[in-house]
């Protein structure tokens, strides 16, 4: 009586068996043989959660080649059993279904492997009949050699590179994305790190043998958000060769100290129904050329100690009044020039509740 008890369920003939028919069943045996070296594709019942592939007793079928590719469409992930239990394989298994979904590959109850999709997994069962194990063929692979790419290297865990053995290049044309700490060099012993834009010889580097980190060419920094110096760090010094554009309030703790003459833009104030609006944040250097008899309103956004000025140019003799929040020199407000081709400069202090005179110029040409 023949059996089927081997990994590549064979015929095997008992002694003295098939007499006149032996060389019929040898020959389907190495057929099988061969089949087992090939290829084989398995459609999966469409949306199905489970698969069954089962290398057949003596015959021929898709299970039993060494490279298996899974087709079908699939909704979820599907659970593929390779029968029987006993089996003791070496597979390569594609998932080449559709559907987006993985397919996970077990014998037993022991342990499976997860293929994704599009992926494909070198896998071996232990044939431990019905606790058997599907276990990874290349897990904790070694190689003595080189080992070339020509696509891509999906690492789903970690990448250790460790011991006496040293990455010397990696080179990278796509995305990188890392969700831990990297590391450069060590404490006291740092490397060059250069990032390059799309721009021709605008880079950053991070120097190590200056420790400064370094923008060259057209290379800029861009902040979303702020810039933190806290502790006991200080930022001695800050060297600005360009304009700095302050879209918000500069609070300087210490004295601040100019080179060169510290300018503040001139901002034009118009009136409208015979009223200056002022917004004394963002206007706090401004002038208003007259177009007809006026009362500048009280300044918004008002700043205890801020200094603003205002430069008042007569185009036509038109009378120029104040708010009463303005508060001048033995408390008379003065008589502004009204009169064509005139300036008049004055400059007010907020001390909270009102703003005070603390300077005026009156009656000065405009040319």
């Amino acid at each position: 009586m023949a059996t089927y008890v081997n990994n590549l369920r064979l015929k095997e003939i008992a002694t003295g068996a098939e007499s006149g028919t032996w060389g019929t069943s040898t020959n389907t045996n190495l057929e099988l043989i061969a089949d087992a070296f090939g290829s084989g594709t398995e459609a999966i019942t469409t949306n199905a959660d489970t698969h069954t592939t089962t290398v057949a007793d003596g015959a021929a079928d898709e299970g039993r080649a060494i490279y298996m590719k899974y087709t079908g469409t699939l909704d979820s992930a599907c659970t593929i059993t390779l029968a029987p239990n006993t089996i003791n394989k070496f597979w390569i298994v594609e998932n080449a279904t559709s559907g987006s979904q993985n397919i996970i590959i077990s014998q037993g109850s022991g342990a499976n492997i997860t293929i994704g999709n599009g992926n494909v997994a070198a896998i071996f069962t232990d044939g431990a009949g019905s606790g058997a194990a599907v276990l990874d063929a290349f897990a904790d692979l070694e190689l003595s050699s080189t080992l070339t790419v020509a696509g891509n290297v999906d690492f789903n865990g970690d990448l250790d590179v460790d011991g006496t053995t040293n990455l010397d290049a990696v080179d990278i044309d796509g995305a990188v994305q890392v969700d831990s700490t990297i590391t450069v060099g060590a404490d006291d012993q740092g490397y060059d790190v250069k990032f390059f834009g799309d721009t021709a010889s605008a880079y950053m580097l991070w120097d190590t043998s200056a420790d400064d980190l370094v923008f060259a060419g057209a290379a800029g920094i861009d902040l979303a958000g702020d810039i933190d110096v806290d502790g006991t760090a200080n930022l001695d010094v800050v060297d600005i060769d360009g304009a700095v554009d302050m879209a918000s309030t500069l609070a300087v703790a210490g004295v601040s100290s100019f080179a060169v003459a510290a300018n503040v833009a001139q901002v034009a104030l118009t009136s409208s129904s015979n009223a200056v609006a002022w917004d004394a944040s963002a206007a706090a250097n401004a002038y208003h050329i007259t177009t007809e008899n006026t009362t500048l309103s009280a300044p918004s956004n008002a700043v205890e100690g801020a200094f603003i000025c205002i430069e008042i140019n007569f185009n036509g003799s038109h009378t120029f009044s104040w708010n009463a929040i303005f508060n001048f020199a033995a408390d008379t407000a003065p008589t502004t020039t009204d009169t064509d081709a005139k300036t008049d400069i004055l400059v007010f202090r907020y001390n909270g509740a009102i703003w005070q005179e603390v300077g005026r110029t009156l009656n000065i040409p405009e040319s």
